[in-house]
């Protein structure tokens, strides 16, 4: 039977187009290859290896030395080591830096436990690790002048070693409580057990995770207050919001992997492979350094509808995103600070988030400020900055709060 030439060069047309595809693919492959290689952060030194025997008990300084990147004038400041906890309940270790005002004190100092916003998923990310440690922290020079401490957990998982729980509420509240405690335990440092716990973005989940689980898991403490910027409140929908965006897609990836080392039973049916190779490569790289490009490079490999071949706020993958999502009841003064021109969290869902804690009997000093970014909110000359310094100097002085309960939660 003779051939039809349409025939033949359709057969023809298809070969080509299977051929680029494979030489397509066998690129990809070596782009993801090259940028594993030569795109990852640097090994943490020594000091973040822990001893090979070291106490099982939570909060249990392991090792501290000095530290001066970019402490603020007036200050010093040590580098610490110390033991903390995974979801389980299971010990790691985790480190912070302490900052303290360079003078002597006749009483405690009270205490501000800084919870940071992301800066990677995996190890050697730390902020202590960093040249700017204290990159969108607010007002650092004030809280120096007021005289207060700071204590800055990395995290489990950024500095000492083990996996990063991204986004995992409960190991963030260790992180936070456990730096603290330890701190405390050294002398000359005059740590006093009154804290007010601040958080931006990453560390705004875990600032409202740290005032949910104080009670429980650090009772020692007196959480005076905790003040929340722009917090990841909904983890699905914000996700879910960020598809297409090649910050969103890094922040996918980052949780992504972590949660598939964490929750297992999530599989593999919400990632391709190819997107789950493109999303590991991603996570082995921080957000504050100049191989981000690379990751930002990688997510242009991704489809536009995002990371997710299904949506993430159904099945077991959903089931762990709620159960991250900040809704307990936090018993300390709550101030919780949004920026209207947030391009990361959106003032709307912030809003409904409000809206649904207060109806459930959370009292909300809830504060929007238009204009400002999810950056912005926190950066130099914003105007939460002396707003915040203000409700905090209140929080240590143990002024009443007055804020309303109710669909809205205003302040009073």
């Amino acid at each position: 039977m003779q051939e039809n030439p349409g025939d033949s060069r359709k057969r023809g047309r298809g070969r080509t187009v299977g051929r680029w595809l494979a030489a397509l693919a066998v690129l990809l492959v070596m782009v993801l290859a090259a940028g594993w290689w030569i795109t990852l952060p640097a090994p943490p030194d020594a000091f973040y290896t822990p001893p090979a025997t070291r106490p099982a008990e939570p909060g249990a300084i392991l090792r501290s030395e000095p530290y001066d990147i970019d402490i603020p004038a007036g200050a010093k400041a040590w580098r610490v080591l110390y033991t903390t906890r995974l979801e389980d309940g299971s010990p790691t270790v985790a480190s912070a830096l302490v900052v303290l005002p360079d003078r002597l004190v006749d009483t405690p100092r009270p205490v501000i436990a800084w919870a940071h916003g992301t800066t990677g998923a995996a190890r050697g990310c730390a902020p202590s690790l960093s040249p700017a440690p204290f990159g969108g922290t607010p007002g650092m020079e004030d809280v120096v002048k007021h005289g207060w401490a700071m204590v800055a957990t990395d995290y489990a998982g950024l500095g000492g070693p083990g996996h990063h729980g991204y986004l995992v509420g409960q190991v963030a509240a260790y992180s936070v409580l456990d730096a603290v405690r330890a701190a405390r335990q050294v002398a000359d440092w005059q740590l006093g057990s009154r804290v007010v716990v601040w958080g931006h973005s990453q560390g705004g989940h875990a600032s409202l995770w740290t005032g949910m689980r104080a009670g429980t898991d650090a009772p020692e403490l007196e959480i005076a207050g905790v003040a929340a910027m722009a917090p990841v409140t909904e983890i699905a929908a914000m996700l879910g919001q960020g598809a297409g965006s090649g910050f969103g897609e890094i922040i996918s990836a980052y949780l992504y992997t972590s949660y598939r080392r964490l929750y297992p039973q999530i599989g593999d049916a919400y990632v391709s492979d190819f997107n789950e190779m493109v999303a590991t490569d991603i996570a082995r790289r921080c957000l504050l350094d100049w191989r981000a490009a690379w990751s930002l490079a990688l997510t242009r490999l991704l489809p536009k509808s995002g990371l997710f071949s299904q949506p993430i706020g159904e099945g077991p993958f959903g089931e762990r995103l709620a159960q991250n999502d900040p809704d307990g009841a936090i018993a300390a003064p709550l101030l919780l600070a949004q920026g209207l021109a947030d391009e990361v969290i959106d003032p709307a869902l912030q809003a409904g988030f409000v809206a649904r804690r207060c109806a459930a009997g959370q009292a909300i000093d809830y504060r929007t400020f238009p204009g400002l970014t999810h950056v912005s909110l926190v950066g130099p000359g914003s105007d939460l900055t002396p707003q915040l310094l203000d409700w905090t100097k209140a929080r240590f002085a143990g002024d009443p709060v007055e804020v309303a309960t109710g669909d809205n939660c205003p302040a009073g």
